[in-house]
């Protein structure tokens, strides 16, 4: 079987489709004929040799697990011992390490029906990033209706879930993207629009209950300031500062006051949560935004295309 493989850290040109052994599942694995997958900034991030990928057991001068990709879509073509919700034929879509590539496995509590009326690129579109919205807006941040919600970088994959997911709990929804991205936020739900190129949130007069920052670059104090009294703010990704001062100075000011202010960290991947996106998704009450798409033989130019374009929503990879 063909697979997507790094055998040493460096930018996507360090990417080559090899041949390796097709897996056998094991107690309480799925092996998946996987038909398409999806790019997240944690396929590529994990190809560069830092210290934090080192520090969280990515190999110290190489990768230890040389496979790429999280978000799988396929049909399930075999499952191990003690597998109970699926069996072979099944169309399932979830996250597995290695999930670009023809086949790969994955955990049983990993994965969810596909719904039926959607292709298997919106369901590869869905896993990691619409899991980290979920989790960021519903538990994280605690959302509830009538609330004044923003969404800083609301155009990207997680992003453009999290505005979906906002307004489906009932909120009045804020998006701040930039201007090529304007139209595409009000047209997956917001009820405003920022041009950050032209507007700081931070600075203006309105107060929000809960702020959701996907790649946030603004001080917490001013996060902070932009809060109601009793709001809410969630960094999701960002910088190691962002991130720091989220664990951190977040912390410390959530115990002062009434404000609550930190870090999701990264999305749990879990069956409940992702049962309930597919159920979202066959209800129609969230989209996928899929920017492009590319074969698997074009991984490399799928994700420069990530990294260097900034792309609306996700980038799929279609592998069956």
């Amino acid at each position: 079987m063909k697979a997507v493989l790094y055998k040493k850290y460096g930018p996507p040109d360090v990417l080559r489709i090899d041949e390796i052994e097709k897996p056998t599942p094991k107690d309480k694995q799925v092996l998946i004929k996987v038909h398409a997958s999806s790019i997240n900034a944690a396929d590529y991030r994990g190809m560069k040799n830092t210290m934090l990928m080192r520090v969280m057991g990515g190999g110290l001068f190489k990768p230890n697990n040389p496979r790429v990709g999280t978000d799988v879509a396929g049909r399930v073509e075999a499952v191990g011992e003690n597998v109970t919700r699926f069996q072979p034929g099944d169309e399932v879509f979830g996250c597995a390490n290695g999930a670009f590539g023809e086949y790969v496995l994955a955990k049983e509590a990993y994965l969810a029906m596909k719904p039926a009326k959607h292709s298997f690129a919106e369901a590869a579109a869905l896993p990691v990033a619409a899991l980290t919205a979920l989790q960021g807006i519903r538990y994280a941040g605690g959302i509830q209706p009538g609330q004044k919600v923003l969404i800083q970088g609301a155009s990207g994959g997680v992003g453009t879930f999290a505005v979906q997911l906002a307004k489906s709990a009932g909120a009045e929804v804020t998006a701040v993207c930039s201007p090529r991205n304007l139209d595409m936020a009000r047209s997956i739900g917001a009820d405003h629009v920022i041009d950050y190129t032209q507007e700081d949130f931070t600075r203006g007069e309105k107060r929000y209950d809960l702020i959701f920052a996907v790649n946030g670059y603004h001080w917490i104090y001013d996060y902070k300031r932009t809060l109601n009294p009793q709001g809410v703010y969630v960094c999701a990704g960002g910088t190691l500062p962002q991130f720091f001062q989220a664990m951190l100075l977040g912390r410390w000011i959530t115990k002062k006051g009434d404000q609550k202010m930190g870090s999701m960290g990264i999305a749990k991947i879990n069956q409940e949560d992702l049962v309930y996106l597919g159920e979202l998704l066959e209800t129609g009450k969230i989209t996928p935004v899929i920017d492009h798409s590319y074969p698997l033989s074009e991984i490399v130019e799928g994700i420069r295309y990530v990294t260097e374009k900034h792309a609306q929503g996700k980038v799929v990879i279609a592998v069956g």
